[in-house]
Formats: C-alpha cells, sequence, structure tokens
C-alpha cells in the first residue's frame, strides 16, 4: 500500500498544490495516468472545473489526468489510471458518493493491491478509520461514517493549535478530538497545514515543516516529530 497523505491541497503563500510537487512526484513515479476523484467538492465548482484545476498542476509535473465523473463506472476509470489522487472540500459529501456511487469497493481493491493513492484534506480523512473526527459539517448522510480503514487510526487535518490571547468562546480543536474520544477508541493524528504522511506497507512516515498532536482516548495528547510513527 502507498499512500501519500496531506493536511491540505493549499498552504498559505504558496500556489495549489505548490509545497507537494516534489512529494507527489516521487509519490506518483512510475504512473503516467492519474485519476481525479473530484467528489469532495460541494457547490460553487462543478466536478469538470474542479478535476480541471487538479489537471492543470499535474500535467506541468508531467502526468496525464482525468476526473472519475467522466466514466460510466469505477471499473473502468481504476482500470484507465496507474494512481489516484481525492481532493479536499466536504468529507460528508465525499465518502456518501464514494458508498453511493460504488467506489468504496473498487477503491480499496485497488489501494490495497498497491497503486498509489494521494488524499488532500477530504481525500486524507478518508483514509483513516472514520470521518468521525473531521472538521466538515455533515451536510449530506452517508450510508455510514466507516472510511477506507487504510491506516488504523483516525485524521484530524488542518490542526490548529490554541491561540492563547484568543476570545473565542467555542470549543478548540483540541477540545472537540476529546469529545470524540468520549465515544470512539481509535487513536486521532493532528496534522498541521504543509505536513503529510507517507505510507509504505506497514511503515508510517510524517513529512513536513511541523509536529503532529497525537491524540489518544483517556490519555494526554503527545507532539509527534517527523519520521516513522508507531502508532
Amino acid at each position: 500500500m502507498q499512500l501519500l497523505i496531506a493536511s491540505t491541497s493549499t498552504v498559505y503563500g504558496s500556489s495549489y498544490l505548490g509545497y507537494l510537487e516534489q512529494p507527489a512526484k516521487q509519490h506518483f513515479s512510475g504512473c503516467k495516468k492519474i485519476l481525479f476523484v473530484p467528489f469532495a467538492r460541494a457547490g460553487g465548482l462543478s466536478w469538470h472545473d474542479y478535476t480541471a484545476k487538479a489537471a492543470a498542476v499535474f500535467i506541468t509535473w508531467g502526468f496525464q489526468m482525468k476526473g472519475a465523473h467522466e466514466y460510466k463506472s469505477p471499473a473502468e476509470a481504476l482500470s484507465w489510471a496507474d494512481g489516484i489522487f481525492t481532493g479536499g472540500g466536504n468529507t460528508f459529501l465525499l465518502l456518501k458518493t464514494i458508498y453511493e456511487g460504488g467506489w468504496f469497493d473498487a477503491l480499496q481493491k485497488e489501494v490495497l493491491n498497491g497503486k498509489p493513492y494521494m488524499g488532500t484534506s477530504a481525500g486524507s480523512n478518508i483514509c483513516g478509520i472514520s470521518i468521525g473526527s473531521t472538521n466538515d459539517m455533515p451536510i449530506v448522510q452517508p450510508p455510514s461514517l466507516q472510511a477506507m480503514g487504510w491506516i488504523s487510526f483516525n485524521l484530524n487535518p488542518h490542526y490548529l493549535d490554541p491561540l492563547l490571547d484568543s476570545t473565542h468562546m467555542g470549543e478548540t480543536r483540541e477540545e472537540r478530538i476529546k469529545e470524540f474520544h468520549y465515544f470512539n477508541e481509535q487513536p486521532v493524528l493532528g496534522l498541521r497545514e504543509g505536513s503529510y504522511l507517507l505510507v509504505n506497507g506497514d511503515r508510517i512516515t510524517l513529512e513536513g515543516p511541523h509536529t503532529a498532536r497525537l491524540f489518544r482516548a483517556k490519555q494526554e495528547p503527545v507532539e509527534i516529530g517527523n519520521g516513522p510513527l508507531n502508532l
């Protein structure tokens, strides 16, 4: 299994996917044709236009790209592709569309058989055990919150640390994850902007400019530095 799991598609001051150019090229080395999964986008940008946005970048990197929506079936789309990229947006909408469009089992088969997968934001959320620790609003209801389960923990992309001088009275990201752990046991990794995970088989490595914050049920959170994760 080969995964590139990124917190976000765009970091402040950089172009779309710009900070991921080198890791993505390395991740998809040996691939020519990348299938883009645009299903997380909810309004404002069509699947066609979202695919075009991603393709404009991947073409400059030397890859071909087509959208998953351009094919009659998941099997047809995935037989064309050497690799898969799922973009960000709303995680609930993404998972609902994956389930109802017959993509869940098809993606499982391809990724577990070694086809490289890259996800950003919502596309990363679905790599975990469930999407219960996403930041997104539940604008639609998927058949299940169960995600792909390619990694043995949940993710919280775009993780934000509390601002000590903030007057915001709502829950911090840490408090929300602790609420999740009141009902769920799986660990949650808070992945900060600009950082990403590389998964090669059973080996998971944290890369990028920031540490990650690991939350376990009934334990204090800890900071995780770059390098192999032991979860």
